[in-house]
């Protein structure tokens, strides 16, 4: 993480561009959807490279997936390192969750379990990312509106153990902690 207080920083979407474009705007920072701008060329691009050059910007991902049982997209994660190389983001960030199975994205941010077998496969996919992109990423926490049998663990002592086994940085959801209390 490049800066730890960047100020106010807002979601870049297409509906502002416009507005970033004519002129100043009263933020510090903006937040991209990594996956919105993981493609190789056209307008999503052109538009951040122009705006970029006036905001710093973070990413933050959807579809990491890095509590999945299967192996790491490589692809994906070749995407997201070539995004983060052009844009050089003040954090990398994604969700603590898994997104789908066998290759196939359920565009949801699915629960993990609160279990030694989560938290081992987790860490390892963590520092596999790390090790990748060369800085530590952020993770956040997801809703949760189920329990599962083979937790162990609250989630506060799952996440603290990410964080401290991973040697990542947390990205708290407070209100996604309310969901799940």
């Amino acid at each position: 993480m490049k800066k730890t207080s960047p100020g106010f920083g807002l979601g870049l979407r297409p509906d502002h561009y416009a507005d970033f474009l004519a002129g100043p705007q009263p933020v510090d920072w903006l937040e991209l959807i990594s996956e919105n701008y993981m493609v190789p060329g056209g307008k999503p691009l052109a538009m951040l490279d122009a705006i970029r050059a006036d905001y710093p910007v973070a990413l933050h991902g959807v579809s990491l997936s890095i509590g999945s049982t299967d192996p790491l997209d490589q692809e994906y994660l070749a995407r997201l390192k070539h995004l983060a190389h052009r844009v050089e983001p003040l954090w990398v960030s994604d969700h603590l969750c898994w997104t789908g199975v066998a290759g196939k994205n359920s565009h949801a941010l699915l629960p993990l379990p609160y279990s030694e077998e989560a938290l081992r496969l987790v860490v390892a996919h963590v520092l596999q990312v790390q090790d990748l992109l060369g800085e530590r990423i952020l993770l956040e926490n997801v809703s949760s509106y189920l329990e599962f049998t083979d937790s162990v663990m609250p989630e506060w002592m799952f996440l603290r153990a990410v964080a401290e086994e991973a040697d990542c940085l947390l990205l708290l959801d407070v209100n996604n902690v309310y969901v799940n209390a």
